[in-house]
């Protein structure tokens, strides 16, 4: 078996020339497998925890450290928009996956801009905090990110008495004014378009004066584990929070306490590799899996047997057997699939279901339309420009598999959709992904480690194989 280890201290993701370099123009060709895999692999941080942990870290009553935690383009935006409010984070040591982190709180202050990029967890999470600091502070992103919902964020500040001017618009760019304070209470709101409405008041309300009475009136709540992960990373600091009923939110006033935290491996980016071993066949392993976790990635476990994956626990791994896998003449069952617990795994899944012999339907996943690009149409106009057969839905798509061929496929700046496009080409020579790039919005190494895993075959040797 080959280890693939991601080799942190080679990569810095301040360095904006590397950076650049990542995005360069020009089509990547995805490889296709050729034989089953046999993979273990080690990756770096979850985006989701590294980003609350950093909030956190910023609104605390002392210093924090963050061990492991993700380097990637959503987690540099984010502590650059912390260091602009007045929040000091350092590299310390060099842990298993590069330097670890220690914040340490300072004043909050205005007189920032803050650059969001694409990140839904900077645009959501940071305005509130923002409304904490003293000063003018102006929130905006790439040209995507302006078309990703912001009313709920900008309608709930408002409410709270804060000081907002966007013009109208319910997007990016807009701008607030912190008084210092905000005085919390009771706060109604529609976060049927995404749950970081929701994580991203919740995580400054220990710092109202009042803490928060938070009430979801949507339709609908998708994503909600993510919003138990942000009440366990509240509770693991010492605040008070309780969940009267469902969409029902009171967090008390009080302290933040600064913590030391290891960040655990991201779950859904390993989606893609596990759903390797059923496609490509052979295995793959993740090292490090939690034994429990509130990340949304942990239902591939229960997942993946839907086609035909056996899955396997031993101490701190998971492994996926896809057997002979599709390549190499399984017949993938069709499956129909409520994915509103967990829609971010669901272009990897799509993905799949695309390349199954039996038609396919996955709902609960209307809100994937207001992400990093409208992941619906972009999944359906993708797969039908191979010769693909797919329907939208109003929360979902319905997939009729056909004989896919090769040509391009559009990652629409965003790093799922270039996920699901390399899952496709394992099984489709001569798939050409726009821009890889993309990818390093949560996970930089992601070309790197896609090669090694795809051309790794059964092996006598078990040593580490650095992707650098």
């Amino acid at each position: 078996m080959q280890v693939f280890n991601y080799s942190g201290p080679e990569f810095n993701p301040y360095d904006e020339d590397r950076q650049t370099a990542d995005r360069e123009p020009g089509p990547w060709a995805a490889p296709a497998a050729s034989g089953p895999l046999s993979a273990e692999l080690t990756l770096p941080g979850s985006k989701s925890l590294t980003n609350r942990e950093l909030v956190l870290s910023a609104l605390a009553d002392a210093p924090s450290t963050l061990r492991a935690p993700l380097r990637s383009r959503d987690s540099s935006l984010m502590i650059e928009a912390l260091r602009s409010l007045g929040t000091r984070v350092e590299e310390i040591g060099d842990g298993e996956f590069g330097p670890d982190l220690r914040i340490t709180p300072g004043e909050l202050s205005g007189g920032a801009s803050i650059d969001c990029g694409l990140a839904g967890t900077v645009m959501r999470f940071l305005p509130p905090v923002a409304a904490l600091a003293l000063g003018p502070v102006s929130f905006d992103g790439d040209e995507g990110a302006r078309r990703r919902p912001m009313r709920t964020t900008i309608d709930s500040l408002r409410a709270l008495g804060v000081d907002v001017s966007d013009d109208g618009r319910g997007r990016l760019p807009f701008n607030l004014y912190g008084t210092g304070q905000v005085a919390g209470g009771e706060l109604a709101i529609d976060a049927s378009a995404s749950s970081q409405f929701v994580s991203g008041l919740l995580l400054a309300a220990p710092r109202f004066t009042g803490g928060l009475d938070l009430r979801h009136m949507g339709a609908v709540l998708p994503s909600l584990p993510h919003i138990e992960m942000t009440i366990a990373a509240l509770r693991a600091r010492g605040v008070n929070v309780h969940t009267p009923e469902p969409g029902h939110w009171i967090v008390e006033p009080g302290p933040v306490a600064g913590i030391e935290a290891r960040i655990e491996p991201d779950l859904s980016n390993a989606a893609p590799f596990l759903i390797s071993a059923i496609v490509a066949g052979g295995t793959v392993r993740i090292s490090g899996w939690p034994e429990s976790t509130t990340q949304v990635g942990a239902d591939l476990e229960r997942l993946l047997p839907l086609w035909g994956a056996v899955v396997t626990r031993s101490a701190g791994s998971l492994l996926i057997d896809g057997g002979a896998g599709a390549v190499g003449g399984v017949k993938l069952p069709g499956v129909d699939l409520d994915l509103s617990t967990g829609g971010e795994l669901a272009p990897a899944i799509v993905a799949l279901m695309a390349l199954a012999e039996g038609p396919s339907r996955i709902i609960g996943i209307g809100h994937l339309r207001g992400h990093e690009t409208d992941r619906l149409a972009a999944l359906a106009a993708n797969l039908t420009a191979l010769g693909g057969s797919v329907r939208e839905l109003d929360d979902g798509l319905e997939i009729e598999p056909r004989p896919l061929v090769a040509g391009p496929w559009k990652a629409w700046d965003d790093h799922r959709m270039a996920h699901a496009g390399a899952i496709i080409g394992l099984a489709v020579p001569g798939i050409l992904i726009d821009d890889i790039g993309s990818t390093a919005k949560t996970m930089p190494e992601f070309p790197q480690l896609w090669l090694r895993t795809v051309d790794a075959a059964p092996s006598s040797t078990d040593d580490p194989l650095s992707i650098f």
